[in-house]
C-alpha cells in the first residue's frame, strides 16, 4: 500500500529510491503555488488532483489520483479537465506533468495524451528514464 494514502496499489509498482517516488503527502502539497482540489460522490472522496505554479508560463499537474473503486469511471478525467480549465483561467500556457511509464501508470498516460499532453523533456528536479517520462501541453 502507498504510504500516503492507505488505498493507492502504484506505490507498489515505484522504484523504492526516494528520487523515483514523486507522489506527495498533502502537508506538501499545502505551500504556496499549489492548489489542492478534490472530488467527491455522495461524500466519499473519489478523486484529487493540484496545479502547482512553477513560473510566468508552465505549470504543473501534481498528485493525479482515482480512488480505485472510481477507476475507469470517468472521476480522474474530470479532474484533469479541471485543472487543465483552472491553468487556462490562470493565463498559464504551458502545463506539463510526470508519470510512471511502467504498465500500471498506462491508464493515465492514455488520459493524458487523449488531451494533448505529449513527450517532453524533463523538467523542474525531474529526470526521464526508464520509470518516469513526462509530457507537457504547450500552447
Amino acid at each position: 500500500m502507498c504510504r500516503h494514502c492507505s488505498r493507492c496499489t502504484l506505490a507498489a509498482c515505484t522504484p523504492k529510491a526516494p528520487c523515483k517516488v514523486h507522489a506527495r503527502p498533502l502537508d506538501q502539497l499545502r505551500q504556496p503555488g499549489v492548489t489542492f482540489y478534490t472530488a467527491r460522490v455522495h461524500g466519499a472522496l473519489a478523486a484529487m488532483g493540484a496545479v502547482k505554479h512553477l513560473d510566468s508560463a508552465h505549470g504543473e499537474l501534481k498528485s493525479m489520483r482515482a480512488a480505485p473503486e472510481w477507476r475507469g469511471k470517468g472521476v480522474g478525467e474530470a479532474m484533469l479537465v479541471h485543472l487543465l480549465g483552472v491553468a487556462r483561467a490562470r493565463g498559464c500556457p504551458r502545463m506539463s506533468l510526470e508519470t510512471g511509464r511502467t504498465e500500471a501508470f498506462a491508464p493515465a498516460a492514455a488520459l493524458y495524451r487523449k488531451y494533448g499532453l505529449e513527450d517532453c523533456e524533463a523538467f523542474a528536479d525531474y529526470v526521464a528514464d526508464e520509470f518516469s517520462q513526462c509530457l507537457s501541453l504547450a500552447p
